[in-house]
């Protein structure tokens, strides 16, 4: 799998963002980014209260020592917002909330923002992304209606994000692990897991749980500390 852009460090997390079991990588992210500020984007959550969990996250990076400005990025219009857009791609590290991925994607898909979004990765920034916001960014993206999939943002192409791992219902993992395409591979993360990419395109565990990675008709399971190979 490919990631279209290398040079910064990427956390894709299984889910319950803001919360102490993830202040060990949460504090590592910031230590990368290096940097005291978190952009923190609550799209996801826009029909969840979505200014509760920019409340949770600017109270969770305080005790890190970082502060969080709280991005409102609620509908299309607030996507293509040009000063919405330059906050993006000035900062340092960027963390999409969970929600609904289909509705981050129907705000952020072929957006400013999300070019803005691409362009600080490229540039170095730390970008992080919980639940709906870790399957998004991947093509194939895992569908929450059903299990099956369908297209997400491809930040990473052949890899596909399946949050909340060890406590979803397993009918809907089963069914992601039999409809995966050929070509991709499926990381199922639990919640308050991280599976982080370095700038130089390795990948490691982190966090409480495991990452349990499908492809070729195997399952790998990846503990904190691990390194992952998501080759073909």
């Amino acid at each position: 799998m490919a990631a279209k852009r290398t040079a910064g460090t990427l956390a894709l997390v299984g889910g319950g963002e803001f919360d102490a079991a993830c202040s060990g990588f949460d504090a590592e992210l910031l230590a990368a980014s290096g940097g005291t500020q978190v952009v923190v984007l609550p799209t996801a959550a826009a029909f969840e209260h979505a200014d509760r969990v920019a409340e949770r996250a600017a109270e969770h990076f305080d005790g890190l020592g970082a502060s969080v400005t709280p991005l409102m990025v609620l509908h299309r219009s607030e996507a293509e917002d040009a000063g919405n857009v330059e906050t993006v791609r000035d900062a340092t590290f960027v963390y999409l909330a969970d929600g609904s991925p289909l509705h981050l994607r129907s705000v952020l898909k072929g957006s400013a923002l999300y070019d803005a979004l691409l362009a600080a990765y490229e540039r170095g920034a730390v970008v992080a992304a919980s639940g709906a916001g870790a399957t998004l960014l991947c093509d194939p993206m895992v569908d929450p209606r059903g299990g099956a999939y369908t297209v997400g943002l491809g930040l990473l192409t052949d890899l596909a994000v399946f949050p909340y791992h060890g406590t979803a219902a397993d009918h809907l993992r089963e069914r992601s692990v039999d409809l995966l395409p050929p070509s991709a591979v499926l990381a199922g993360i639990d919640e308050h897991t991280a599976l982080v990419r370095d700038p130089d395109g390795n990948w490691t565990v982190d966090g409480e749980g495991v990452v349990t990675v499908y492809g070729d008709g195997e399952r790998h399971e990846f503990r904190p500390g691990d390194h992952v190979s998501l080759a073909r």
